[in-house]
């Protein structure tokens, strides 16, 4: 079925799992015709929930779940305890640890319910942390690891510097309050420009109709403990996506963290024209092409890499 702009609409479906007494909302678009490509984990950032990310409705444009079920992968994405329709009750920080604890859960819901194998992983922003101290601690169900708008250690992060002044005001709460204009603030300490108007109207909607507050707990982890993740441990095929005007980390940061990955196969891709938040930039597109690109990468025929291993790369 196409909708208006002639593009394939896909419906998506709600499930549920546990993560302790939590309860976890995901939300599934899958391939026509059954997933012939894989099945992908979309986990979002530290400001909104999964949806508004990965599956933003405009009008001319494909959402990010619609667009790669088109190209035959199985499509999720998991709110994160303390966002969207996830259980928000527990006064829990919502550390990058809980939330890797959150993925953990969500893939073995995944694999449980589809027998879909390791999961293709897609982590952007605190997400992407997210997303690799996953891959650290459970790298048998990760096929393949992409880690968009990243950050290792923090050092030369514009954004950082600025969060830090407000570090004294997050340690005194569990969350903040957003609004339209922190939504489009987002969008402009980088790089103003780089997203239209309509697209940022319709991401700020869709948030806000999810959280009138969120967890303080990626932030205070980005702030006062990174790093968090080791890439030394993050044994399997890895994508570091960095937006050209991306503030959260240095070009330095993340390439100390590249040259670090054991696994050869690891590709380092920069986005021109792209800020922060990739998938709703002008340039989406090129966050798309380079991501199915690196998920439909074929495996090495030959190969010495051994996973745990020095000295194999």
């Amino acid at each position: 079925m196409n909708d208006a702009s002639g593009q394939l609409s896909i419906k998506g479906q709600e499930h549920w799992t546990n993560k302790g007494p939590a309860r976890l909302f995901m939300w599934e678009k899958r391939a026509p015709g059954g997933p012939k490509k894989g099945t992908i984990l979309f986990v979002h950032g530290s400001s909104m929930a999964s949806q508004p990310t990965f599956d933003l409705q405009v009008p001319g444009r494909q959402g990010t779940m619609d667009y790669f079920a088109s190209q035959g992968f199985d499509t999720w994405s998991v709110d994160m305890e303390g966002y969207g329709r996830s259980t928000k009750d527990r006064g829990l920080d919502a550390t990058i640890s809980e939330g890797a604890d959150d993925c953990a859960a969500a893939s073995e819901y995944i694999m449980k319910t589809r027998n879909s194998g390791p999961l293709m992983v897609y982590g952007i922003s605190s997400g992407a942390l997210r997303a690799a101290l996953f891959a650290q601690r459970h790298p048998e169900r990760v096929k393949r690891l992409a880690l968009d708008a990243h950050v290792w250690t923090g050092q030369g992060s514009p954004t950082l510097v600025e969060r830090k002044k407000k570090l004294p005001e997050l340690l005194k709460n569990k969350r903040r309050p957003i609004d339209r204009k922190f939504v489009r603030s987002i969008f402009e300490r980088d790089h103003p420009g780089t997203a239209d108007d309509n697209v940022i109207e319709a991401f700020a909607t869709h948030i806000l109709e999810l959280d009138d507050s969120i967890p303080n707990g990626t932030y205070i982890d980005m702030c006062n403990h990174l790093p968090v993740v080791d890439p030394t441990k993050i044994f399997v095929p890895t994508i570091i996506m960095r937006g050209e005007y991306d503030g959260i980390a240095s070009f330095d940061d993340l390439l100390k963290f590249f040259e670090k990955l054991p696994n050869p196969d690891k590709t380092f891709a920069v986005m021109p024209g792209i800020a922060h938040a990739s998938f709703q930039q002008k340039n989406y597109m090129i966050a798309y092409h380079i991501l199915l690109s690196f998920f439909t990468q074929p495996e090495p025929i030959y190969s010495t890499y051994k996973p745990g291993q020095a000295g194999t790369h």
